[in-house]
């Protein structure tokens, strides 16, 4: 590139915009003024407990070894098939095993809300195959199935692969927060 030659008038004119210029010393900041920052509260957006459309009725009852499978209408196939495959990164994971009902609810709808604000994209739930639930229908697997359909930010989800925790445990791909949403936009641009 050849180095053009400025017209005085255009050099008055860029100093004009510039103002009065200093040079600099150093080109490294120093913020230690011996006072830590004051945290700033987290905003509860919405109430934990709303997140779940209850009008999504009962499911099939869930053996030991049946895996779980799940896509919200409107997504491509080739979503879950990724999933299932391990293609999104884990961002964050969860065991309920050992807890009950009332428990893994809570702390899961509690997980996943900390999730969505924190921008991950695809957790990992750990809930056990269930071998000491009667008559070989888990209970944590089943209600997490059905938990995991009524919550309003759960996109897909799909048992993890047998290296991963097999039929003990399920992949979850989230919705992006709106401010992760608006982030990517702009990045895109």
């Amino acid at each position: 590139m050849r180095k053009k030659n400025i017209t005085p008038e255009d050099r008055e004119l860029f100093r004009q915009s510039v103002g009065t210029v200093k040079s600099i010393k150093s080109d490294r900041i120093t913020m230690d003024n011996g006072k830590k920052p004051k945290p700033i509260p987290r905003t509860q957006t919405a109430e934990v407990e709303n997140v779940l459309n209850h009008e999504i009725g009962v499911t099939e009852m869930l053996s030991l070894e049946d895996t779980l499978s799940f896509i919200s209408p409107g997504l491509q196939k080739n979503v879950l098939k990724k999933l299932r495959h391990g293609n999104y990164g884990l961002d964050a994971e969860i065991d309920l095993h050992g807890l009950t009902s009332q428990e893994a609810k809570r702390q899961l709808l509690d997980f996943l809300h900390r999730a969505v604000q924190e921008g991950c994209r695809c957790v990992c739930i750990v809930h056990g195959k269930g071998y000491r639930s009667p008559d070989n229908h888990p209970i944590l697997k089943n209600n997490l199935n059905l938990w995991l359909r009524q919550h309003k930010e759960v996109q897909a989800f799909c048992s993890a692969p047998p290296r991963q925790g097999g039929t003990g445990a399920v992949f979850v791909l989230l919705q992006l927060a709106e401010k992760f949403n608006r982030q990517e936009e702009t990045t895109d641009r």
